[in-house]
C-alpha cells in the first residue's frame, strides 16, 4: 500500500537553502533523494529567514496542520538556534533558557499529536563568539531531545570543523554556505533522516 508521506521541515533560513544557487538546500537534497530511492513523498519547506525558536513555536502547528490530512504519515523536522544566539544591544535576541524552553514546549505539542520529530542543531557562522553562543544552545538542545526521545543530529561541531562549510559562509554572507556547504551538512543529517523514516 502506498505511504502518503508529508514532512513540514520547520525553521529558519538554514531550513529555507538561502544561499544554494540550486535553491534546494539540504531540505530539498534529502527529499530528492528519498524520492529516488523510491519513497515518494511531500516535503513541505517551512523555513523562514531571521526567525527565532520563538516565533518558529508560535506559528508551527497553524502551518503544519493543513498540510497533514487525514490518513497521511505526517512528519515534523525542526532546525532553528542561530538567530536566537545573535545579539541586538549586547544581548542575545532569545536568552539560552527562553529557546531550552521554546524547544521543550514545542516537542510537548507535537508528542500530544503523536507526530513524529527529527531535530537538527544550528549551524556555525563566520563568527567564533557567536559559535560559542550557538554551541551552549546546541548542548541544551541535544539534552533536551534526548529526555524527549527524539533524534537529534549534531552537526554543528562538526561543520565547524568542516573546511567546505566554513569557506563557503566566508565566501558568501558570513553565515550561509553555497551548494557545496548544504552537500555537507545533507551528508551529515542523512542518516539520521533514513533511520528516523524507518520507525
Amino acid at each position: 500500500m502506498w505511504n502518503d508521506l508529508r514532512v513540514c521541515f520547520i525553521g529558519d533560513s538554514f531550513v529555507a537553502g538561502v544561499g544554494d544557487p540550486l535553491c534546494l538546500g539540504w531540505v530539498g537534497r534529502l527529499a530528492a533523494e528519498t524520492y529516488a530511492t523510491g519513497q515518494p513523498l511531500t516535503a513541505y519547506n517551512l523555513g523562514v529567514r531571521m526567525q527565532t525558536s520563538t516565533e518558529i513555536l508560535g506559528r508551527w502547528q497553524a502551518e503544519c496542520t493543513p498540510r497533514w490530512p487525514d490518513g497521511s504519515d505526517a512528519r515534523l523536522v525542526v532546525s532553528f538556534g542561530v538567530n536566537d544566539t545573535t545579539l541586538i544591544a549586547g544581548q542575545p535576541r532569545v536568552t539560552p533558557e527562553r529557546s531550552a524552553a521554546n524547544l521543550t514546549e514545542l516537542l510537548a505539542q507535537a508528542a500530544e499529536r503523536g507526530l513524529p520529530v527529527l531535530m537538527v542543531a544550528p549551524p556555525p557562522i563566520d563568527d567564533a563568539e557567536h559559535n560559542a553562543r550557538t554551541a551552549g544552545l546546541d548542548e541544551r538542545f541535544a539534552a533536551i531531545c534526548a529526555a524527549a526521545a527524539v533524534p537529534y543530529v549534531r552537526a554543528h561541531q562538526p561543520l565547524r570543523d568542516s573546511a567546505v562549510w566554513m569557506r563557503e559562509v566566508r565566501a558568501g554572507d558570513g553565515a550561509h554556505p553555497g551548494a557545496a556547504g548544504y552537500d555537507e551538512l545533507a551528508a551529515l543529517i542523512r542518516p539520521h533522516w533514513r533511520e528516523w523514516l524507518t520507525r
